[in-house]
């Protein structure tokens, strides 16, 4: 049964300006996805290109055994073209695959094709990144034009939306080595900042690899702080593809309004905050959506029982039917807290770990799923053992249960360091599931704090807890549990307060629209 907020492609309102718009990225669900960045790369463009503009995406052809069969309706362009970098000629060809109104094109080599994740395997980060995506960048400045895609190619005026290091070499390429020779001199680029932790940071001694010009070494030029540096010979010289497009591109966007700020300050820049600020006039912040053809508890695949806002029945059944998967005892008048996430520094694991012995003397259900420092892994572990009939760890992901965990709980707790916009406690709230966050980034800008005494009466979607300390969270813990005990009339507008928020990509959309148009108004 087709949910009735989910409309027709012919149904969405259109752009009153249409572009060509060409998206590079290391990752876009449903190809491939190690985090959000897959998630935004495989909506945004759909939502785009159905308001009328004609949109590419441009990424690698990963063949890693596993994600071989997401390519298999991706056929062979016959084009190809040879980069010079990295001291030789290196060929690579292009895959095309049209679905839902978007050009998706994959870029080929060798260097796509090996087992691991996408960026890594057990090891650690894969050693020639550098190399692997410096190759992405060059073929995405080629594609539209040399890509006949629906006959035609995109042509020189089209607007590059950039995302992340992987693809940050898009905008330097662009002013470096096409605008001096004529090329690409109407184009303009938006450079999008998922997590400005990852910056592509390698040795100053690669730069002459990158095949650019030696003046503009300038523009990828980074230097470590002393108290970062190896040793005392060590001058802390290096090269920084998310520094480049930082200086070079003509818009810069983060995935919330509050990571835009945050960004800014010496405590979230990760370095290049002094650099951002300068730039402050061209960098905003737009909240991401969800897909609600995925994330939609009317229609779920994953889920064993359906539910809406106006019929919350099957959620009580989606609890019921967790805790005995996971072998809880099946107790509808305890509260389970939900947590999904990466186990490591930045998603707060630690104050959870630090929490759960005074928290396992309440009466209360915990389960967890995720996978990263084996530290917490092994952790989760003992745990579960020590608190067979309130805790369960699941070490490792999966999208059917994560789908469960996030219908089945009361609460999904989410006390993340820094997070530029985070989709869990979006999808928490459009299955009903009352999140409880650290105030930072794009968690404070999309959770309201319950307030029982609203203009209206009761408000709110959710807790927000700051400053991050384990007081403060176990504060929130409790505070959210108040309502739970009370009068179900109470917890269930809670619900469907969260549900009744519209997350879908319409909006993110929309306003993309209107950054885009930006830069247009000024040269390159």
């Amino acid at each position: 049964e087709q949910d009735s907020e989910i409309m027709d492609a012919n149904d969405q309102p259109q752009a009153k300006v249409t572009r060509s718009i060409v998206f590079v990225t290391g990752e876009a669900a449903p190809y491939a996805k190690s985090g959000g960045l897959g998630d935004v790369c495989g909506s945004l463009p759909i939502a785009l290109a159905a308001r009328g503009h004609r949109v590419m995406v441009v990424m690698p052809r990963y063949l890693n055994g596993s994600s071989d069969k997401n390519y298999a309706k991706a056929l062979y362009t016959a084009k190809h073209i040879k980069i010079p970098c990295f001291g030789g000629s290196h060929e690579v060809t292009f895959f095309h695959e049209y679905r839902d109104n978007v050009d998706w094109v994959f870029v080929d080599h060798p260097s796509y094709h090996r087992p691991g994740s996408l960026y890594g395997d057990n090891f650690g980060a894969f050693g020639d990144n550098q190399f692997r995506y410096t190759l992405l960048c060059y073929a995405a400045c080629e594609a539209p034009l040399i890509l006949e895609l629906g006959g035609y190619i995109y042509g020189q005026n089209c607007m590059f939306v950039v995302n992340d290091w992987h693809a940050s070499l898009v905008p330097v390429l662009l002013a470096a080595k096409y605008r001096p020779y004529g090329v690409y001199r109407d184009s303009r680029s938006t450079l999008v900042i998922h997590n400005l932790a990852h910056q592509g940071v390698e040795p100053a001694s690669t730069y002459p690899d990158l095949g650019l010009p030696p003046e503009w070494y300038g523009a990828l030029e980074w230097v470590f702080p002393e108290w970062a540096r190896r040793h005392a010979l060590d001058k802390g010289e290096a090269v920084n593809f998310l520094k480049g497009a930082v200086v070079t591109a003509d818009r810069i966007v983060t995935v919330s309004q509050g990571y835009s700020w945050e960004v800014t300050t010496a405590e979230g820049g990760q370095g290049l905050n002094e650099l951002l600020s300068s730039r402050k006039s061209v960098l905003n912040g737009i909240v991401n959506g969800i897909d609600i053809n995925d994330w939609n508890p009317t229609t779920d695949k994953c889920l064993p029982h359906h539910y809406s806002v106006d019929d919350l029945s099957g959620k009580a059944k989606c609890k019921a039917e967790l805790q005995k998967e996971l072998g809880l005892p099946v107790r509808e008048d305890v509260p389970l807290i939900g947590f999904i996430g990466r186990l490591d520094y930045q998603k707060g694991i630690d104050l959870i770990k630090m929490a759960i012995p005074e928290l396992m003397r309440e009466d209360v259900q915990f389960v967890m799923l995720g996978s990263g420092d084996p530290i917490f892994e092994g952790w989760m572990r003992s745990t579960e053992s020590s608190y067979k009939d309130k805790f369960r760890g699941w070490v490792g992901f999966s999208v059917p249960v994560s789908h469960r965990i996030t219908a089945g709980c009361d609460i999904l707790l989410m006390p993340s360091r820094f997070e530029p916009c985070g989709l869990n406690q979006l999808y928490a709230m459009q299955y009903g599931t009352v999140p409880v966050v650290h105030g930072t980034g794009g968690l404070r800008d999309t959770v309201e704090t319950f307030n029982p005494f609203g203009a209206k009466g009761e408000e709110g979607t959710g807790w927000v807890f700051s400053p991050l300390t384990v007081d403060k969270m176990w504060w929130a813990l409790r505070a959210v549990r108040w309502p739970f005990g009370q009068p179900n009339p109470s917890w269930e507008g809670f619900m469907r307060r969260g549900m009744r928020k519209d997350h879908r990509w319409d909006h993110p959309a929309e306003r993309s629209e209107q950054i885009l148009e930006w830069p247009l108004v000024a040269q390159p």
